[in-house]
């Protein structure tokens, strides 16, 4: 256990705002995780976007020209080309047509996004998912300023037409997309507490830190001592307040090592601006994922160290107990992950995109800024619209990785390889991971690892987040060709999941998104397309259905 009697007493008399103290956040119970302590309704998630459409799709525009498009003279009917000069763009502009702003969730734009999860023979699914907009400032790169000078110069900074932009957010900003998958081990308590909470740890963080946009003008965009610009993955620098980050940073890591000691006495994250030279610079957004995933597993682990279900005489008493002795603000128990204590943890992947214009991602015109924050064996990837190869965002963070290995041969006691010749660390196969509260002193932490992706217009065709129960099963490569073939991302995911369940022999639960990025229309040209693993899939699915299969 990590903490002794003595010690459990005190972090059961402490709130969360003493343990990870952020402005307006006050202690929640997650047990109905739309209702606050104070009885007020919790803002939800916004799992849609915004964005604007013709006010009147199904009529004519009134402003039209009197002769319709299909009745002019034949002479006239020409290709629309890039040269024709009686194209329906020219006689007619979009630009000034009414629109109106509208929600679009994201589990029905088929076209846009998709998901599908299967449990495969296990007994429950402990996979979970997340998908929609967060209300932080834009991270993006900001636009060349060749780009704005033309603009500017052309006098119309608004030539694109307004039914291709999205509705701006409260800061006025592009909307800031995000996607999560999350495999909890053990039980679903830590992967529904991710899936509720890890979005508003990361709003609550870049509203502690005071982030601002990237996109406004000011000292933004420095490059730290010792970089290498040639490497294309810098972090941005975006005005903050770096005092105050590197308060709450300090404040954190002493939490850390209070409760749980260990391999955390000695924890130095790579991104917090107390552990480097340029603190002064500003606030990255990798900064701000790094602190609200190590704040979000320092939440749950604390709540569960809190319990004493060991004591039989406690298991018997009331769920709120504490509430009626000492009231609901200040009762030191936190319902997270349940009543009893949640030994389990879970995995988690996230991908966030922001676009310098008001242009959606999806646009073929638009390019975007992807960031993916990813802990465990869950796994993101991007499919090239010219090569159509797949190109893996995350790394398995397992015993037989050799950084995780040389990360932790000083705190583990052993490594074990079981009968599936893979190694395991005290019994698990993942060396990062939220919660997992009995490994945490040998080094298994939330601690995750930061990627970002400048994507320039159309060239990537789409983004895949998968959980173990596909990735385990089939290569990289196979789950891009397939969703290559789909008609939409939401087909992808349910022929990826489904061809998933039917070849594997293991039976995990399996899950796969599918987001459509600028290049979709054209995912079919690069490389081979779909046909570079059409014979190894068919030789699976033949393998899968024969009879014979069960008697190997």
């Amino acid at each position: 256990m990590i903490v002794n009697s003595a010690k459990r007493v005190s972090v059961r008399a402490r709130t969360l705002a003493d343990i990870c103290p952020l402005p307006g956040l006050s202690r929640r119970r997650y047990s109905s995780p739309c209702v606050s302590v104070t009885g007020s309704k919790r803002p939800e998630f916004h799992d849609y976007f915004v964005t604007r459409l013709p006010s009147s799709s199904l009529h004519p525009d009134p402003r039209g020209p009197l002769t319709p498009f299909h009745k002019l003279p034949r002479a006239a009917s020409v290709p629309h080309t890039g040269d024709s000069t009686h194209s329906p763009t020219t006689i007619q502009p979009l630009v000034d047509r009414d629109t109106t702003v509208v929600r679009i969730p994201l589990r029905n734009a088929k076209h846009h996004f998709g998901a599908h999860t299967s449990r495969g023979t296990r007994p429950s699914n402990e996979d979970t998912y997340q998908a929609g907009v967060i209300d932080i400032p834009a991270f993006a790169k900001r636009p060349p300023a060749s780009l704005t000078i033309k603009k500017l110069a052309a006098g119309n900074p608004d030539s694109a037409p307004r039914e291709n932009r999205g509705a701006d957010n409260a800061n006025g900003d592009p909307q800031v997309f995000y996607f999560g998958i999350f495999d909890g081990h053990g039980g679903t308590e830590c992967s529904n507490f991710l899936k509720d909470t890890l979005h508003e740890a990361i709003q609550d963080t870049a509203a502690a830190f005071e982030l601002q946009s990237s996109l406004r003008r000011g000292p933004q965009g420095q490059i730290p001592r010792g970089a290498d610009p040639s490497s294309g993955e810098l972090p941005i620098f975006q005005r903050g307040n770096c005092e105050r980050a590197a308060k709450l940073e300090k404040i954190l890591l002493q939490n850390w090592r209070t409760l749980v000691g260990g391999y955390f006495k000695r924890f130095s994250p790579a991104h917090f601006a107390h552990t480097r030279r340029e603190s002064s610079s500003g606030v990255t957004i990798e900064e701000i994922l790094e602190y609200a995933f190590l704040r979000t597993d320092l939440e749950f682990v604390s709540a569960q160290a809190a319990k004493q279900d060991d004591d039989p005489a406690r298991v018997s008493q009331p769920l709120y107990q504490d509430d009626i002795l000492y009231g609901p603000e200040n009762g030191p128990a936190l319902n997270v992950g349940g009543t009893n204590r949640f030994k389990g943890g879970s995995t988690a992947s996230v991908a966030l995109i922001s676009t310098p214009t008001p242009a959606p991602f999806w646009h073929p015109g638009a390019p975007s800024s992807l960031l993916v924050s990813h802990v465990g064996d869950t796994r993101i990837l991007l499919c090239s619209t010219e090569s159509g190869q797949a190109i893996p965002l995350t790394s398995n963070h397992h015993p037989s990785s050799p950084i995780e290995a040389s990360r932790l041969r000083r705190y583990a006691t052993t490594f074990v390889t079981d009968s599936f010749g893979e190694e395991r660390m005290s019994g698990l196969a993942n060396t990062r991971a939220f919660g997992d509260m009995q490994s945490k002193r040998i080094g298994v932490s939330a601690e995750p690892e930061i990627r970002r992706v400048e994507m320039g217009p159309a060239e990537y065709s789409f983004l895949v987040l998968m959980s173990d129960g596909i990735s385990g099963t089939l290569p990289d490569q196979e789950v891009v060709d397939i969703i290559k073939e789909a008609k939409t991302p939401d087909q992808g995911a349910r022929d990826v999941v489904s061809f998933a369940t039917e070849v594997t022999r293991d039976g995990d639960n399996a899950t796969c998104l599918v987001v459509r990025l600028g290049g979709w229309e054209r995912r079919l040209e690069g490389g081979l397309g779909s046909m570079g693993t059409k014979e190894a899939r068919d030789w699976r699915r033949q393998e899968a259905t024969d009879p014979r299969r069960s008697r190997r």
